[in-house]
Parts: C-alpha cells; sequence; structure tokens
C-alpha cells in the first residue's frame, strides 16, 4: 500500500493509519487479569470531551481510554483534544477492560471505523479500503498522551509502550523536548511533586524489605529520585526473571505520580511500567 493510501485526512490532519491499526485494540496477552477482561463490542461515537480526556459518549455513557495518561500540561491538554474531538460524531467501536472505575466509567479501547472507500489520488485514481484507527494508538503514536496503567496493576495493552518508544525516538509531541526531569536531579523533580512524570536512568541500589522494594537511582545521601515496588508488584517482576542484582546499574525507565517520601518518590504498582531498556549494565555515574 502507497503512502499516499496510508494517509486519511481527518478534521484537517494526516494519520498514519497503518501503524495505529497495527497497535490495536488488540487482545492482552494470555493469563491477562481480571482487570483486562473483555466485554462483548459495542457501537457508540463521541458527543464531546469532559476533564482530563474523559469521553462523553453519544449514547450518555461515559468512558477513558485504556492504557494511557490524560497529559496535564494546558496545551498538552489542548493538542490531544483536538486530535480527539477530530472524531466527534463518527461511528465507533468500544470494547470495555474489567470493571467500571469509582466514577463510573468504562476503561475503553476505542476504533474508528475507516471510511469505506478512500477519496482517490490524482496520481492513482483507484479507490481503497482504510484500516480502523485505534483512538488510544493515535494518541499515543502521536506523542499526544504517554502510556499508563492508571490505577490498575496490569498495562492491558502493552503494545503501546513500542508506539510511544517510536514517537520518542521521532521528538514528537510530548518528546519533542526532554522526557522528564533527571532522576538525580532533586531540584526539577521537586518541582514536579504531585505530578505524573516520566523518568529514565541507572538503578544505584536496590533494597527488598519485607513489605516494599526500595529502587534508588541516586547515591545515599544524594537529592534524586526512588520507586517503590510493592510485594505483590516485585513478585511479578521477579517472575519476569528480574533480581535485586539483576537490576542493579541497569538502565530502567518508569513512570507514575511523584510523591513525597524521604524524598522523590513513584509508587509503582504494575510492573509493567517498570521498562529494563538494555541487556547490559548501564555504566556507574
Amino acid at each position: 500500500m502507497t503512502g499516499a493510501h496510508r494517509r486519511s485526512a481527518i478534521g484537517g490532519g494526516a494519520l498514519l493509519l497503518g501503524a495505529l491499526a497495527a497497535s490495536g485494540p488488540a487482545r492482552p496477552a494470555a493469563g491477562a487479569t481480571a482487570e483486562c477482561r473483555e466485554a462483548p463490542a459495542r457501537r457508540d461515537s463521541l458527543a464531546g470531551l469532559g476533564l482530563r480526556g474523559e469521553l462523553a459518549l453519544a449514547s450518555g455513557a461515559r468512558a477513558v481510554l485504556s492504557g494511557i495518561h490524560w497529559p496535564e500540561e494546558a496545551d498538552a491538554d489542548a493538542a490531544a483534544r483536538a486530535w480527539l474531538l477530530a472524531h466527534r460524531g463518527r461511528s465507533l467501536t468500544l470494547v470495555a477492560r474489567g470493571e467500571t472505575d469509582r466514577w463510573g466509567r468504562d476503561h475503553v479501547d476505542v476504533s474508528l471505523e475507516g471510511a469505506a472507500r478512500a477519496a482517490p489520488a490524482p496520481s492513482d485514481p483507484t479507490p481503497v479500503d482504510l484500516a480502523p484507527v485505534d483512538l488510544a494508538g493515535g494518541l499515543v503514536e502521536a506523542g499526544l498522551v504517554p502510556v499508563d496503567a492508571g490505577e490498575r496493576e496490569t498495562l492491558c495493552r502493552p503494545a503501546l509502550l513500542a508506539l510511544e518508544a517510536g514517537a520518542r525516538r521521532a521528538g514528537r509531541g510530548l518528546w519533542s523536548q526532554a522526557a522528564g526531569p533527571g532522576v538525580r536531579d532533586g531540584a526539577a523533580l521537586r518541582a514536579r511533586m504531585g505530578r505524573f512524570v516520566v523518568a529514565q536512568g541507572a538503578v544505584l541500589r536496590v533494597g527488598e524489605r519485607a513489605r516494599r522494594t526500595y529502587l534508588d537511582f541516586a547515591r545515599k545521601g544524594e537529592d534524586g529520585l526512588t520507586v517503590t515496588v510493592s510485594k505483590r508488584t516485585w513478585r511479578r517482576l521477579q517472575e519476569r526473571g528480574l533480581s535485586a542484582e539483576s537490576l542493579r546499574g541497569r538502565e530502567v525507565r518508569v513512570r507514575g505520580r511523584l510523591e513525597a517520601w524521604r524524598g522523590p518518590t513513584l509508587d509503582v504498582a504494575s510492573a509493567d511500567v517498570i521498562e529494563v531498556l538494555d541487556g547490559e549494565r548501564a555504566p556507574r555515574r
């Protein structure tokens, strides 16, 4: 399929349909938890958006896209909002995952049906069927939102991380500048306290305790990031072949909301958002 066939003008913007269709709404990995269990697909349409990207559907239902974190900065919020609202009124297929959240909203995978026939290009008048567009994948691929499991222990669509990595390499959207504060920059971390961050660096120390494991990205006495991992999440990481010894010195990307606990801290509930980025030990700093 040519590049011209893969692009469709929606709301004046070009969508990379091949990349988006490849991302989603994919089935979760085998053995997925109840959090990722899929309900039967249903049809609806987008009537509008509420705060933090909440989908207001024509049926009157409210939902949020599964697997993403809605951006908090005003400019990023506006860009993601404009991207979604370009699809307002069009037919959507929704698949809810797990239970509704505490606000009564479904966490959904949403695909937009491709146009039945593409407008012919002057150089190639042959009409072509278009693939459906995955909304969460589209936002991530465009660099408009980061991936996150939210309050759930499982990231139901881990393939979104690969789309985010592509957006980061290309410097699109949120990734056009530094992704987040340095893991050993205490002042920058403290300036983001209470906000969602994506941080990356070498794990210098790992402390296993009865209830929690601590991943320190700064040396003892330095003002830097600590990631706290619950006993249950640590067990899941161990089942994946990770240990205190194998993590020490490795380059890791983590994400979540920064809290203050003896310094800047991320309390991570999902093993899926602790990404080991290399197969070798990172240089000691």
